[in-house]
C-alpha cells in the first residue's frame, strides 16, 4: 500500500474515533451524568443545546476538541464538585442589624424640603424631593405635604401622589393593627405597644385634614389607654406625653390632663410630669396653677431643659 493510501486510511480511523468519542461523550453527559433534577427543571433546554453545540465542535475538530472537552469534565469533576458547606450559613427570617456608615457628605449638602419650594431651579428641586422620598417616607410626611405648594408642578404632583400613598397605608395598618388588639387578648398589649408608636410618627406631622386628624388621635388615645390598663409598668413616659400633645394639639384638655396627671403619678421624677402639665395649662391660659407647677418643677431635683425655659419666658410675656 502506498504511502498516501496509508495517510488517509489514519486519517479516516482518527475521523471514526473522533466522531465515536464524541457521540459517547454526548450520551454520557446526556444519560448518566446527568443530575434527575437538572433533567427535570427548567434548564433542560437549555442544556440540550449545549450538549449538542459540543458535539458539533467535538465533530468539526478532531482529536483537540473532544480533548478539551473531557478535560475541562474531569478538572471540574476533580477540583469543584465538592458540595458547598453551609453549616455556618444561617437562613432565617429573623431581622438583623447592621451597622451602615451614614453618608455623611450626601446629608451635608441637603436641605429642608420647606426651603426647597422656593428653589427656582425645577432640577435641583426633583432631585432633592427624591432624595427626601427615598428613604423612610414616613418621618418625612410633613415636608411632602408642604412640597404640594411649590410652583412646580411636576413636583407638586409627585408629592401628593407620594403623600397619598403613604395616608392610604397608614389608614390601613392602622385598622389592621386596630382589629388586632379588639380581637386577640393574648397578644393585645403588644399590638398596641406597636401601633402607639406608629400613629404617633404620623399624627405628629399633621399631614390630615383636622377631621381626620381628630378620628385617629381619639384612637390613638383609646389605643394607649388599652396599653396602660394593661402595662402599667410598662408604659413609659415618652408614650405618654406624645398622646397627651396630640389631645392638647386638638384641644381636648380633659383627655390631655389625664395623661399630664398619669405622668405625674408612675413618673414623677421626669420632665415630662411637670412639662406635660405646663403645656397643658399655657394653652388654656391658667396662669395661676402654671406658675404653681413652675415653683414645684423648681424645688425639685428635675434639670430644665431649654424649650421648657422657653415656655416659661413666653407666658411670663402674656
Amino acid at each position: 500500500m502506498s504511502s498516501n493510501g496509508r495517510d488517509l486510511i489514519i486519517f479516516l480511523l482518527i475521523i471514526l474515533i473522533n466522531a465515536v468519542v464524541s457521540l459517547v461523550y454526548y450520551l454520557l453527559s446526556k444519560f448518566v451524568f446527568s443530575d434527575k433534577d437538572d433533567r427535570d427543571s427548567k434548564g433542560e433546554k437549555k442544556k440540550k443545546h449545549s450538549l449538542e453545540l459540543r458535539l458539533i465542535v467535538m465533530i468539526i475538530v478532531p482529536v483537540a476538541g473532544p480533548l478539551f472537552f473531557i478535560f475541562s469534565w474531569l478538572f471540574y469533576k476533580l477540583f469543584f464538585s465538592e458540595p458547598v458547606d453551609l453549616e455556618d450559613v444561617v437562613f432565617s427570617k429573623d431581622k438583623v442589624k447592621f451597622n451602615v456608615r451614614a453618608e455623611e457628605e450626601k446629608e451635608r449638602n441637603l436641605i429642608s424640603l420647606e426651603e426647597a419650594v422656593e428653589i427656582t431651579d425645577k432640577k435641583e428641586l426633583r432631585t432633592l424631593m427624591m432624595s427626601v422620598v427615598s428613604g423612610d417616607t414616613q418621618k418625612f410626611l410633613s415636608s411632602i405635604n408642604f412640597a404640594l405648594t411649590s410652583n412646580d408642578s411636576e413636583t407638586a404632583h409627585y408629592a401628593a401622589s407620594v403623600l397619598q400613598d403613604a395616608l392610604n397605608d397608614f389608614r390601613i395598618n392602622v385598622e389592621k393593627q386596630y382589629k388586632k388588639i379588639r380581637e386577640d387578648s393574648e397578644n393585645k398589649l403588644i399590638y398596641a405597644e406597636a401601633l402607639i408608636e406608629y400613629m404617633n410618627e404620623v399624627l405628629k406631622q399633621k399631614v390630615f385634614i383636622d377631621m381626620e386628624q381628630k378620628e385617629y388621635v381619639l384612637k390613638l388615645d383609646e389605643v394607649t389607654d388599652i396599653f396602660y390598663e394593661g402595662a402599667k409598668d410598662r408604659i413609659n413616659e415618652e408614650q405618654m406625653e406624645n398622646v397627651a400633645m396630640r389631645l392638647l394639639e386638638i384641644g381636648e384638655f380633659d383627655r390631655c390632663e389625664k395623661w399630664c396627671d398619669r405622668i405625674k403619678m408612675l413618673h414623677p421624677q421626669t420632665l415630662s410630669a411637670y412639662t406635660c402639665k405646663l403645656k397643658l395649662l399655657f394653652n388654656m391660659g391658667r396662669r395661676e396653677e402654671f406658675f404653681d407647677t413652675i415653683e414645684e418643677l423648681k424645688s425639685s431635683s428635675v434639670v430644665i431643659d431649654k424649650e421648657t425655659l422657653e415656655l416659661i419666658r413666653v407666658f411670663r410675656k402674656e
